[in-house]
């Protein structure tokens, strides 16, 4: 990491290699003429995103400064004009974000997350082992009824009570200490994005490809036969992340909480007071929004953002002391948001668009068509392995969407059931791990501030394999019954 020493800003070698290797590696690609049948546009896409890649890997600039480059750049290369580069940072998954951090830290104010943290510990027990995937049990399954960013958004504050307690402030934890706290977090973005893959409403590429399906081949998935393919996938890997969390972030040494301890603090919280009910009131009813949106949402007019930022704007004029004039949410809290994480993300969404629009996805998935005719295995592995790669530079709807007309011809090549080749784009869409920018609540959980960039990029690598391996290893065992 940057670190500080008496103003001089001290760079580690890694990143001096990064910070030289990023525009060496963007010229050289852009002196090279395209590959056959990628337009310039996409070369020069492509060169950008490896630009980036290397810095945001190598952490040779700060993350959201590295995000500003395709406002610099995809005007001055002539794939996009201004207005369409700076578009994705307004994206309504930004204005989520918002909306979530700021519902979070209203909870975090009336230490409404710190209540329902000690009675997880008196639920799940006591030791940092079983706090952890306690937490991530409960997030997987709640993500697969609301959207992975929603459940995040919910989670995320009782697993940071949860270290809180666990780790005092004003204490020297040592490594154990960071480790568990890097578990627990990831924990919550992983599952979040695990647990979404088990139902056709747990992520919009599992919608997206039962549509394709439908539409296509004129067959109809229901809810049930998803569950029945994908939720074994789901709980395979979900039990080696918890596996890699604990495994890469060792805090086997790190002493438990006494089950005593939490009573005790429940105790002296004493009953809920009038924020915390009101805080907890406004919090139930965003999260039964989220729920009821697929249903309603649609003839109304409501998003998942329009409900986040509607709950985030009643924490302002929502009183806890009408006497004293105190609401549940002021500007001096608001400003705790970590903004450059909106910055991050919207310079992933905008080199997405990028990538989509200058055709160089769709060079990619046409460089698939070797895979036409091969066993289905072969076929699973090489699709779920390119699209979990891939999807930690492209939101996972957008990389299901440009992969899933590759099913059909794949689906004729290999004399398999449609399902077998759409259900793993949808999946293998869901696990990008490694990167902030590569779904929302990676970018959720880095701006806690408790896990590096490098220890996202070593774990998720490793769990994006896993993932890749086990939607294959899911698919070929179907395959003996479809």
């Amino acid at each position: 990491m940057l670190g500080q020493d008496q103003g001089r800003v001290d760079y580690r070698t890694y990143q001096l290699a990064g910070l030289l290797l990023g525009p060496v590696c963007f010229a050289v690609m852009m002196v090279a003429p395209p590959p056959a049948g990628l337009s310039h546009a996409g070369w020069a896409t492509a060169a950008l995103g490896a630009w980036m890649a290397i810095w945001w890997a190598t952490e040779a600039l700060p993350l959201f400064v590295t995000a500003l480059l395709p406002l610099v750049l995809l005007p001055l290369l002539g794939i996009s004009g201004i207005n369409a580069a700076a578009a994705p940072y307004a994206n309504p998954v930004i204005f989520l974000l918002l909306g979530g951090f700021l519902i979070g830290l209203a909870v975090e104010r009336w230490d409404l997350h710190r209540r329902i943290a000690f009675n997880i510990i008196l639920r799940a027990g006591s030791r940092p082992l079983n706090l952890v995937g306690g937490v991530m049990l409960a997030t997987a399954a709640i993500s697969m009824w609301i959207s992975n960013t929603a459940t995040t958004i919910m989670m995320l504050p009782i697993a940071v009570s949860l270290i809180l307690v666990v780790l005092p402030p004003g204490r020297s934890h040592g490594r154990d200490g960071d480790n568990f706290a890097a578990a627990m977090t990831l924990g919550v973005a992983y599952a979040a994005s695990i647990g979404g893959m088990a139902t056709l409403i747990g992520s919009p590429p599992n919608a997206l490809a039962a549509s394709y399906i439908a539409q296509t081949f004129k067959l109809e998935v229901s809810f049930a036969e998803w569950m029945a393919l994908a939720l074994p996938i789901a709980a395979v890997i979900l039990g080696f992340a918890f596996l890699v969390l604990t495994r890469a972030f060792p805090f086997a040494a790190l002493a438990g909480i006494e089950t005593h301890i939490a009573a005790d603090s429940l105790r002296a919280m004493g009953r809920m007071t009038a924020p915390e009910k009101r805080v907890a009131a406004l919090f139930g009813v965003v999260v039964a929004c989220w729920i009821l949106d697929p249903f309603l949402g649609p003839q109304i007019g409501v998003t998942d953002t329009g409900i986040a930022i509607a709950g985030a704007i009643a924490l302002f004029f929502i009183p806890a002391d009408w006497r004293n004039r105190t609401f549940l949410l002021d500007y001096a809290t608001a400003r705790k948001v970590p903004w450059d994480i909106f910055i991050l993300f919207g310079g992933g969404l905008s080199l997405a668009q990028a990538m989509e629009s200058s055709g160089l996805v769709t060079w990619m998935a046409d460089g698939l068509s070797f895979l036409k005719g091969m066993h289905l295995v072969l076929l699973v592995a090489g699709i779920s392995l390119l699209l979990v790669l891939l999807t930690e530079l492209m939101s996972n709807t957008a990389t299901a969407a440009a992969f899933l007309p590759l099913a059909g011809s794949l689906v004729l090549g290999a004399d398999a059931a449609p399902v077998l080749i759409a259900v793993p784009i949808a999946l293998a869409a869901s696990c990008g791990f490694m990167l902030p920018v590569g779904t929302v609540p990676n970018a959720l959980v880095y701006g806690t501030g408790y896990i590096k960039l490098p220890q996202m990029v070593r774990a998720g690598f490793i769990l994006d394999l896993i993932g890749a391996a086990a939607i294959t290893l899911g698919i070929a065992l179907a395959a003996a019954f479809l």
